[in-house]
């Protein structure tokens, strides 16, 4: 036990790989060209062994995209786009490259057709006339006929390469229907007047083709709006990191409370893409190792239609070419330099090789030295950072490395989930003992001790402060753990693990127990 847990604390330098800029967003609006193209921006990406009662065996697979929404952004509303297709890809024999691709493709209709109209005018010379709104009327579960615009999706499992790989429909539980809705967005409670009832209506018990559930049981799907579940300190941190170290007043303390309600973005939303299948159809022969990441393609030519109309408002057409990449938190954001972010979103997995000088020689500590020196913040001076590369590439030996060198991912789909309640926001960081301490020592000196191998960077769950955790291991945390004192971790008379935040707390307290696991979305109206 004691080896996993330095085997799993040493996978931390994943996180300071994935933060050597100043800034730690996720991934919103992280690259010049998906800044034009909100609807295919992929904003977080979650993998992890289902925690629900009762779905032990079943992994969980979450694309986000569509950032920062506001509750409020009608009278379109935030669907996906059409002309795109939205992917999530699994990597299960350690090649870096896609084993299996779950591909989600979306249509967007008028009802019946032309939309609903009313009759305008005087008795005997009324004119039906087009209504320019989402719905004229009350929504709920099993009741849409007020609903004037209609989302629905299919979604394909290809085996093999994305785009020359065998092609099979997910189907509902039972069913050929290879057709699914997606919810209208949360316009407010008198369109919707109980918006969880009427959403949970669209999760779906699915059949996989070539995959067989535990007894009983069948995979789901669920796509639809949902509540931002990342938190994290966005204006301040692009205002070149403007935190303070004193309590109170409007700026985090950077060495305060983990939770200080700064998180910018508590009140927007996202649309989700949500899978949940068993681990069985995702593994490959005797390893239990897979390693994920999420992808959006749109075709390589587009005219704009001179008469554009609802249903084609351009005319698209030539190869599909990906514009958006995601598999570990951070990367483009604030990892990969300015002239090559459109670049790292077209790329795959198999190549990453031609951005490790990013990796190698972070920024961010850099930046950090210089705006706190003051309180005894410093940068590590190992250059090249060798152990940043080894864990953020490769995995974590014992764990979840699976002898591939690229940026996804990993999830070790043996190692039980920890349930809703006691997940330590933390992830593995409370795994990390101190090579000269007794067993069960933490090197963490504010208290989160707790040993939670279920979390980041094995997989990551909606509950894991990565933010935090990325700062603090890209600081040195873990370039020297034989010294501990009350203040933090020291590295060449230096303090490398002081415990920083940027005062936007998140926990497994901020999800549900159940799929789709992130809360229902801000309502545009109460």
């Amino acid at each position: 036990m004691r080896l996993r847990n330095k085997l799993l604390g040493a996978a931390m330098a994943l996180a300071s790989t994935v933060a050597p800029t100043a800034g730690w967003t996720s991934s919103h609006r992280e690259a010049p060209f998906i800044t034009k193209n909100p609807k295919v921006d992929g904003t977080d990406f979650y993998i992890f062994n289902s925690y629900e009662a009762g779905r032990s065996g079943y992994v969980t697979l979450i694309a986000n995209y569509l950032p920062l929404q506001d509750a409020y952004g009608g009278p379109n509303y935030f669907g996906l786009d059409p002309s795109a297709l939205y992917e999530i890809h699994v990597d299960n024999n350690a090649d870096a490259q896609e084993d299996i691709t779950f591909q989600f493709q979306f249509q967007t209709a008028l009802s019946g057709g032309t939309g609903i109209a009313l009759p305008i005018g005087p008795s005997g010379q009324t004119k039906s006339v087009a209504v320019p709104f989402a719905a004229v009327g009350a929504l709920g579960a099993g009741s849409e006929g007020a609903r004037n615009v209609l989302d629905t999706y299919t979604l394909n499992i290809i085996r093999g390469p994305r785009r020359t790989g065998t092609s099979s429909a997910v189907t509902m539980a039972g069913t050929t229907t290879a057709t699914f809705e997606k919810p209208i967005d949360n316009i407010g409670s008198k369109t919707i007047p109980n918006y969880a009832a009427y959403a949970n209506t669209f999760i779906y018990n699915v059949d996989i083709p070539g995959c067989t559930p535990p007894a009983g049981t069948h995979p789901k799907v669920f796509v639809g709006q949902r509540k931002e579940g990342f938190a994290v300190n966005l204006g301040q941190i692009f205002d070149l990191v403007n935190f303070t170290t004193a309590n109170g007043g409007p700026l985090a303390n950077v060495v305060g409370a983990e939770d200080q309600g700064l998180n910018t973005i508590a009140n927007k939303n996202i649309t989700t893409l949500a899978l949940e299948v068993p681990a069985s159809c995702l593994t490959s022969g005797s390893s239990t190792i897979i390693g994920a990441w999420t992808t959006a393609s749109v075709r390589q030519a587009r005219v704009i239609n001179p008469t554009g109309t609802f249903s084609e408002p351009s005319r698209e057409g030539g190869p599909w070419v990906q514009v958006s990449r995601l598999g570990m938190p951070l990367v483009n954001e604030v990892v990969i330099g300015l002239p090559d972010k459109d670049k790292f979103n077209g790329s795959e997995p198999k190549d990453d090789a031609q951005f490790a000088d990013y990796v190698t020689n972070p920024t961010l500590p850099a930046v950090l030295e210089l705006l706190f020196g003051g309180i005894g913040v410093h940068a590590p001076t190992t250059f090249p950072r060798a152990d940043l590369v080894t864990a953020f590439l490769t995995g974590v030996p014992s764990v979840n490395a699976d002898g591939s060198t690229a940026e996804l991912v990993r999830l070790n789909t043996a190692i039980g989930a920890t349930a809703k309640g006691s997940q330590n926001n933390y992830g593995a960081v409370g795994c990390f003992d101190s090579p000269t301490a007794s067993a069960g020592a933490a090197l963490n000196p504010t208290g989160h001790a707790d040993c939670d191998a279920a979390g980041f960077p094995n997989g990551r769950r909606p509950g894991d402060d990565v933010v935090d955790i990325a700062i603090r291991v890209a600081m040195g945390a873990l370039l020297d753990t034989t010294h501990a004192t009350a203040q933090g971790c020291i590295h060449a008379g230096q303090m490398n693990c002081l415990p920083y935040v940027d005062g936007a707390g998140v926990s497994d307290a901020d999800f549900d127990a159940t799929f789709p696991y992130l809360k229902t979305p801000v309502a545009g109206s109460p």
